[in-house]
């Protein structure tokens, strides 16, 4: 089943169009990677399935038009965004940015059993759930967003480079993280990733996009073994 479906979108900051009528669609329960250069509107298209940009076209979320709706009212959906350079709150702990991320949901003891199955997936930051969160390491605070998110118990989690500026170690970590909480809560996840190689070993289908357009799409494998792909993105 689809669980969202992107036709013809397009996105402007302003006069700026960046986004020129983008298709693509994600299956229940699968990984889907965005690929493209920087400026190609990777990040244009996360904000816009979030309705942080002014958009045309149309977007289905569980067969249902989203288009038009705030931002918050898409979390209450169950689409949770985790946003390139982490968005931690770095004066509360990390245990209070944990339950920051289940402030829409009124069941307060899930909430509590959820705090305690990230520290499940996420056993370090256990080990500092009374730090302050700005004194987290990076890779530590990008483990804080992604459980963050996963505490409003998304359908779809949207991942902005996740691996940016963290060692390679603590990306494998993450990505193996990743895939257990899809396997295991079968959340769908639509992932942007400048580290083509480990985007397209963690996903299932994968998108090339270049200047805001859809130039090529297919099982991350395909796209893996696609000539131009591996000569621009894989460099070999």
């Amino acid at each position: 089943m689809k669980l969202l479906e992107v036709e013809g979108l397009h996105a402007s900051y302003g006069p700026t169009r960046v986004l020129h009528g983008m298709s693509f669609a994600i299956d229940e329960g699968s990984i889907t990677t965005l690929l493209g250069a920087n400026g190609a509107g990777k990040t244009t298209t996360l904000r816009a399935l979030c309705a942080m940009v002014k958009t045309t076209g149309e977007i289905r979320f569980a067969g249902k038009p989203i288009n038009g709706r705030g931002t918050e009212d898409i979390v209450r959906l169950g689409i949770a965004h985790v946003p390139d350079g982490r968005g931690t709150f770095t004066n509360l702990s990390t245990e209070e940015n944990l339950r920051l991320g289940g402030y829409v949901r009124k069941d307060k003891a899930a909430v509590e059993a959820d705090v305690e199955r990230m520290y499940g997936y996420f056993p370090r930051l256990k080990e500092r759930r009374k730090q302050q969160a700005g004194t987290l390491s990076g890779g530590e605070q990008q483990m804080l967003a992604v459980s963050r998110a996963l505490m409003l118990r998304p359908r779809l989690m949207l991942l902005d480079e996740p691996s940016f500026g963290l060692a390679p170690l603590v990306v494998r970590e993450l990505f193996r993280i990743l895939r257990a909480v899809r396997d295991a809560e079968k959340v769908s996840m639509l992932l942007v990733e400048q580290n083509a190689a480990m985007a397209l070993e963690l996903a299932d289908r994968a998108y090339v996009i270049e200047t805001g357009r859809v130039v090529l799409s297919g099982s991350a494998k395909e796209i893996g073994s696609d000539e131009a792909v591996r000569r621009a993105y894989l460099g070999y």
